[in-house]
């Protein structure tokens, strides 16, 4: 079976470039879960409500989006 350039090429992206992007999904969940943890004893030791803890980590979140950066 001959492949033309396109699906070489497709191919070969699909390759590299899937597999480091499980990569970056799973360490994006992992942060996820850390900002949950954390808020259990965070929001008890900093006397912050749960809504104003929901209003930091969305801003916090939609600040680092917007910026670009990956590093958040």
């Amino acid at each position: 079976m001959v492949m033309s350039i396109e699906q070489q090429t497709m191919k070969k992206v699909y390759l590299r470039l899937l597999p480091f992007c499980f990569v970056l999904y799973f360490i994006c969940y992992l942060d996820r879960v850390n900002v949950g943890f954390a808020a259990l004893t965070m929001n008890k030791d900093l006397g912050l409500s749960s809504y104003v803890f929901g209003l930091g980590a969305g801003a916090f979140f939609w600040s680092s989006s917007g910026s670009g950066r990956a590093d958040g």
